[in-house]
């Protein structure tokens, strides 16, 4: 998928304020400083489309870009550990559920994992609520640059090992480095694929 077009449309707390338009969906979300901005500027090919900061917990909002026109990503607020007060840190947990469980234009979630860490229990318990939901996601693994190619294979292999032994398949998944434009291409045809598909049943 070429991007051509990368708006950003609007930002806000509230599910019913979100674009009406009926467009598909694609939500970003994980860990605070997993890399969630850096990735969607590279993803998009802006410098600096989605706000990167070296502090964790800098989206504090629902975003949304309109990419080529016809489909928003969505980046949301990062869970975990943030410098913000438990009654925000509240919020956000209500205004993330409202998204996931309201939003009807809601195509696919990615849950970005930060590829050196072993499996994170509040990844995993996220995960398990998509699930739960019913909800389409992948996983992003990124910092891929911070490994070396051998150490890379085996921290996903053991990744999937370790959802294989709660999950009957594992979901698509991506490998990914923001600052060495690993994964773009992969991510991208994800997503035009699966419009396609979308589109093909309309």
């Amino acid at each position: 998928m070429l991007i051509k077009t990368a708006e950003f449309i609007v930002s806000n707390s509230d599910v019913e304020k979100c674009p009406k338009n009926p467009l598909p969906e694609y939500a970003f979300i994980g860990r605070s400083n997993v890399g969630k901005s850096s990735l969607i500027n590279m993803l998009t090919n802006h410098k600096n489309l989605a706000k990167t900061s070296g502090k964790p917990g800098k989206t504090q909002l629902i975003n949304h870009f309109l990419i080529n026109k016809n489909w928003f990503l969505v980046d949301l607020p990062g869970y975990g550990y943030a410098r913000v007060s438990k009654t925000a840190k509240k919020k956000f947990q209500k205004f993330i559920t409202d998204y996931f469980e309201k939003r009807r234009q809601l195509i696919s979630a990615f849950v970005l994992v930060d590829i050196r860490h072993e499996p994170q229990n509040i990844d995993l318990e996220f995960m398990e609520y998509l699930g739960l939901q019913q909800i389409p996601f992948g996983i992003i693994f990124t910092k891929a640059d911070k490994l070396k190619p051998k150490a890379i294979e085996r921290h996903v292999d053991d990744y999937c090992q370790h959802l294989l032994k709660t999950w009957e398949a594992l979901p698509p998944y991506f490998v990914t480095s923001s600052s060495k434009q690993i994964g773009r291409d992969e991510v991208l045809q994800f997503i035009d694929d699966t419009n396609n598909e979308i589109n093909a049943m309309i």
